[in-house]
C-alpha cells in the first residue's frame, strides 16, 4: 500500500505567499488575526483555500503580534481557555459568513511549544476550541504532550511532523535560537521527510527514531524559502509515490 500524507502550511498572516502555497498544499492553518493576520486576511485566505479544496484549520497563538505569537506567557486556565475560544469563535464566525467549515485546530507559535510540553496546558487548550467548534480535528505535534492530550479527550487528531524543523531526542521541536533548529535546505528537508515517512518515526537531529503516527507534514509559511520548499517536498514526495491527500 503506498504512503499517504497531507501537506499543511501556516496562512494568514500576512506573509505574501498564501496564494502560491494553497496551490501546493492540501490543508491551510489560517491565523486567527491576533499573533499576526487581520479579520480580513483571514477571510481572503479561506476563500482563497475553498477554491482549492485545501481543508481549513484556525490556528490560534497568544496576542503577541511584536514577536509574531512566538513569546511564551504565563496564563492561568481561565484566561487560556478564554483566549483559544476568542479566535476559534472568530475563525468560525469568517467560515460561516462564506458558507464554509473548520476542518481543524492547529496551535501557533510559543502556544504549540508549550502544549507539547504539558498535557494540562493542551488539554485546556483543545477541549476549549472544541466547545466552540466541536467538529473540528485536532492537529497535534506527534509524540509529544499534544497528542497525549488528545488522546485522554478521545477526540480525532491528525498527528504532524515538521519538514524545516530539526528536533530534539523527545520529539519536541529545537529552539529557534540555535544553530540548525530551522532547515533551509529544500532537497536536504525533502529527503528528511521521506525517511520519517518510510520509518514511520520522527528522527532527531541526534538520528534517534521516535516511532509514531504520521498523517500531515508542515511547511512553514513565514520562511523566505517556503514556497520552494513546498514545491520540492510536494515534488520528491510524488516521485517516490507517496500520495498527496487533504487529512480524513
Amino acid at each position: 500500500m503506498a504512503l499517504t500524507v497531507d501537506l499543511n502550511a501556516d496562512m494568514g498572516e500576512g506573509i505574501g505567499q498564501d496564494a502560491l502555497l494553497l496551490d501546493v498544499v492540501t490543508s491551510a492553518n489560517i491565523c486567527c488575526g491576533l499573533h499576526a493576520g487581520s479579520p480580513q486576511v483571514m477571510a481572503d485566505t479561506m476563500e482563497a483555500a475553498m477554491k482549492r479544496g485545501v481543508g481549513i484549520g484556525a490556528h490560534p497563538g497568544f496576542d503577541d503580534r511584536a514577536n509574531f505569537g512566538r513569546t511564551r506567557m504565563t496564563l492561568g486556565t481561565v484566561d487560556l481557555a478564554s483566549l483559544i475560544r476568542y479566535q476559534v469563535g472568530a475563525a468560525k464566525a469568517v467560515a460561516d459568513g462564506l458558507g464554509t467549515r473548520l476542518d481543524h485546530l492547529k496551535l501557533h507559535g510559543a502556544m504549540a511549544n508549550m502544549a507539547t510540553e504539558d498535557v494540562a496546558f493542551a488539554e485546556t487548550a483543545f477541549r476549549a476550541a472544541l466547545q466552540v467548534a466541536p467538529e473540528m480535528k485536532l492537529m497535534v505535534i506527534a509524540a509529544t504532550a499534544q497528542q497525549t492530550a488528545a488522546e485522554k479527550l478521545g477526540v480525532s487528531f491528525i498527528g504532524e511532523i515538521f519538514a524545516d524543523r530539526a528536533y530534539n531526542d523527545d520529539a519536541t521541536l529545537v529552539d529557534r535560537r540555535l544553530e540548525g533548529a530551522v532547515i533551509h535546505d529544500a532537497e536536504f528537508a525533502s529527503s528528511r521527510v521521506l525517511a520519517m515517512l518510510e520509518a514511520g518515526a520522527i528522527i532527531s537531529a541526534s538520528g534517534t527514531h521516535i516511532p509514531t503516527r504520521i498523517d500531515t507534514v508542515c511547511l512553514h509559511g513565514d520562511t523566505a524559502e517556503a514556497l520552494e520548499m513546498a514545491r520540492t517536498l510536494l515534488t520528491r514526495l510524488t516521485e517516490a509515490g507517496v500520495v498527496i491527500q487533504r487529512a480524513k
